[in-house]
């Protein structure tokens, strides 16, 4: 029997709200829902995301398992932590300059802060790669093409979206595209269900995975956001909507997910929902 792998990632640097819910259940949800069709197993993996360490704390990953626990959105195995993957994510850098497509950078995050692409201004200096510099991969001009499971088929230029690739920062924090895709590729993940704001994130993840070696990349599918205004997204800091606020309140597992449900328009008016059965609402 085959397996379809997905995983459900959060960042220790706050509580959970209904945005991560909406998130869990299309995760879950549209985990089993295809993995039923396709007669094969479904897994859904935890990885905490706590690769920037100025912002993640201890404390939230504790809430944030816990909320989890409670909804009843349980892991297959145990959760995987990227800060105590750095030897891996160290071999995987090697292996891009072992090719020639690292250099190390200087540049501020002000310094471009106007422009949507890094403009390659260190590419050719040859600094050292010494503490307080960032690390880059080299993007070449080349369009990505894939087929996302809710847009279609999708084309992304990564050299002209976001120019070179920032892979370590000056802090020695591994950056969240280069630490997901060689998280992805290391424990075997063939589906991504995330928001739309990564969307635009696919192309550039697709060729840094090709250029690690991963030649058949995961499948995606993008849902969209819980939005608290028509421009703004729900944030970790909304009390109002957190899961930890809603559980003092009374509210039950099952009327937190139906509510989310709701409120992303999987579902007409919020009703009580078990995690076990988002897939039915997918």
């Amino acid at each position: 029997m085959g397996v379809m792998i997905s995983r459900f990632a959060p960042a220790p640097t706050g509580f959970l709200h209904l945005g991560h819910v909406v998130n869990a259940i299309y995760v879950w949800g549209v985990t089993r829902a295809m993995a039923a069709d396709a007669t094969v197993e479904g897994r859904v993996l935890v990885r905490i995301e706590d690769h920037d360490r100025q912002r993640s704390r201890a404390s939230y990953e504790r809430a944030i398992l816990e909320d989890l626990d409670w909804l009843g959105f349980v892991g297959d195995g145990a959760p995987v932590r990227q800060s105590e993957r750095h030897e891996m994510y160290s071999s995987a850098l090697d292996r891009l300059r072992a090719q020639g497509l690292v250099y190390a950078c200087d540049c501020s995050r002000a310094a471009y802060a106007s422009e949507l692409r890094y403009p390659g201004t260190c590419r050719d200096r040859e600094l050292a790669d010494a503490p307080g510099y960032g690390v880059r991969v080299r993007i070449d001009p080349g369009i990505e093409r894939f087929d996302d499971l809710r847009h279609g088929l999708q084309e992304q230029e990564p050299a002209a979206q976001c120019g070179d690739l920032l892979v370590r920062d000056r802090h020695g924090n591994w950056a969240y595209q280069f630490a997901v895709v060689v998280d992805d590729a290391e424990q075997g993940v063939t589906l991504v269900v995330r928001g739309d704001d990564l969307l635009e994130s696919t192309g550039r993840q697709i060729r840094l995975a090709r250029l690690l070696g991963r030649q058949t990349p995961p499948r995606f599918f993008h849902h969209g956001l819980l939005m608290k205004s028509p421009t703004q997204k729900m944030s970790k800091s909304d009390g109002d909507t957190g899961v930890r606020e809603l559980r003092d309140r009374g509210w039950t597992p099952e009327m937190v997910i139906g509510e989310a449900a709701a409120r992303a328009g999987l579902i007409p008016a919020p009703r009580p929902i078990r995690a076990a059965d988002v897939s039915s609402i997918i």
